[in-house]
């Protein structure tokens, strides 16, 4: 029976953990471990169990990205075939982005290639102070594609432009003042950093949280003209007069927690 390539767990509070179990190939995924993932995800994005995923890694390093044997594979496949292949991993990448619950990476060791990918598809990332992060892609005659945009959105065009052609390694302190991570926690207190992230998340609204990653994504890199203006204005007034939105401003003004789970 073949070892499943990551698990799930969906806790009493609400959170999905979802962890990568190949930690003897550094959690590299390939062809079935996308599909699977992104079919996951899917169900976690409209489980109404779920308040927040985490992804994280068993063994010492998160992700070394695409599996090399899986790569080597592909290459003596046509074209189509790799464009099909090229488009699964673009979808677990975009689902992830996309997916209507906050999300939270938690990075150990190495994250290479796809792996940056994953973590830069996350709301939130936490790296161990001794994590370490490569887009190494042109070191094997390949390009970070599919993963681009969201590594782009991440640390921005200049940073990508040096990390992308020379393939160098960055700390993690360094990916936190690029933006990749949002912080650094000391070793062994990783997931205790993910539990305060958590923590946080939990004091907001789930459909709130769902509406206001839809609008960071629609008002991203737009011009600010009368359509996004008046864009902005509708979403607003659809969330004043939700439920969730009348019971966080009734919990507020009497000094109670709402209702919402995990509050």
């Amino acid at each position: 029976m073949q070892k499943p390539f990551f698990m799930e767990e969906i806790d009493e509070s609400g959170v999905a953990w979802v962890t990568l179990t190949r930690p003897e190939v550094h959690n590299a995924f390939n062809d079935t471990l996308i599909a699977e993932l992104t079919a996951v995800l899917n169900g976690l994005g409209t489980d109404s169990r779920v308040r927040a995923v985490v992804l994280r890694a068993q063994g010492r390093n998160f992700s070394a990205g695409a599996d090399l044997n899986w790569m080597q594979r592909m290459a003596g496949n046509t074209q189509d075939q790799n464009l099909t292949d090229a488009r699964a991993l673009a979808g677990l990448m975009r689902t992830l982005n996309e997916l209507p619950k906050p999300t939270v990476a938690l990075v150990q060791g190495r994250a290479l290639g796809g792996g940056v990918g994953l973590a830069a598809c996350c709301d939130i990332a936490v790296a161990a102070e001794t994590a370490s992060f490569t887009l190494s892609e042109v070191k094997l005659g390949l390009i970070p594609a599919v993963i681009a945009p969201y590594v782009i959105a991440a640390i921005g065009e200049r940073a990508a432009r040096r990390y992308f052609l020379t393939a160098e390694t960055f700390t993690a302190r360094e990916a936190h003042a690029l933006g990749l991570i949002h912080a650094v926690a000391p070793d062994g207190t990783l997931e205790d950093a993910g539990k305060n992230i958590l923590h946080s998340l939990f004091k907001g609204g789930p459909k709130a949280q769902a509406a206001a990653k839809e609008l960071i994504f629609a008002v991203t890199k737009r011009p600010i003209d009368d359509a996004l203006v008046e864009d902005t204005a509708a979403r607003i007034a659809r969330q004043r007069i939700s439920r969730e939105a009348r019971e966080g401003i009734a919990a507020f003004l009497a000094k109670r927690d709402p209702s919402w789970p995990g509050a």
